[in-house]
């Protein structure tokens, strides 16, 4: 399986997440391969159940996994790292604090790894103390433009700006984009994302300059019955996406 991450070749990659193999399947076939499919730790009681049952979701999508905490939970930093080491995967999905550690494990430069910071209600600053015992103390607001040299300090990929609440901290999300794209960081904007609101947050920041966008986009497009990522919104969200692209 390639480690390669070749949905970096277009600018935009969704991130949605997979209910079960199958799903995980179709999605990345109706994302014509320009996806990761997101699979969460937190849903595992062990690395073991997690390593063996993340290798098929890898096999079926190209290694397209998305190695996930499970709502940014920073408790599970430490098994993100440690199931990442055997299982090599395109994307890995980290707090910040837990960046390095995960880009030792992986004993590579080519997985992408965000690093979660969160808003702060202030225009260019992002807080940083979201780590498992970090997350418990007060903020650590420094500016993005610190909060990404750290993150390239440490071997990080790209920013993971959660939680957003969609466009509810527009003016912070755009100065994060515009230091992305400064200092040639990937962004990964993340929460409250849907269908009304993604074109908007996507173009914000291509219109930075920002070099690769990963956005998340979760519970909004999760068939409540099934609890599967609906494959035909993910169809809707790749057109989105060309739209913002061909601009």
């Amino acid at each position: 399986m390639s480690l390669k991450p070749d949905y970096l070749e277009n600018r935009i990659c969704l991130n949605v997440l997979a209910n079960s193999v199958e799903n995980a399947k179709k999605c990345y076939e109706a994302a014509e391969g320009y996806a990761v499919l997101g699979v969460l730790s937190k849903n595992y009681d062990s690395d073991e159940a997690a390593i063996e049952d993340m290798k098929k979701y890898a096999a079926a999508t190209n290694n397209a996994l998305s190695v996930g905490l499970g709502a940014g939970d920073p408790n599970q930093s430490a098994m993100v790292s440690r199931i990442s080491n055997v299982l090599q995967p395109q994307h890995v999905n980290q707090v910040f604090t837990g960046v390095a550690t995960s880009r030792a494990f992986l004993g590579q430069d080519e997985t992408v790894i965000n690093g979660l910071v969160s808003p702060t209600g202030k225009v260019g600053y992002v807080n940083i103390a979201t780590g498992p015992l970090s997350s418990q103390a007060p903020v650590a607001v420094v500016p993005i433009e610190t909060a990404i040299k750290l993150l390239q300090d440490m071997g990080g990929s790209s920013i993971k700006y959660f939680p957003m609440n969609g466009l509810a901290h527009k003016e912070e999300y755009i100065a994060v984009a515009e230091a992305c794209a400064k200092y040639d960081f990937y962004l990964e904007p993340t929460g409250g994302i849907d269908l009304d609101n993604i074109e908007e947050i996507v173009q914000i920041a291509l219109d930075a300059g920002v070099k690769k966008i990963i956005p998340h986009v979760y519970s909004s497009i999760i068939d409540k019955d099934t609890g599967d990522t609906k494959v035909e919104v993910v169809k809707t969200l790749l057109q989105l996406m060309k739209k913002c692209l061909n601009k």
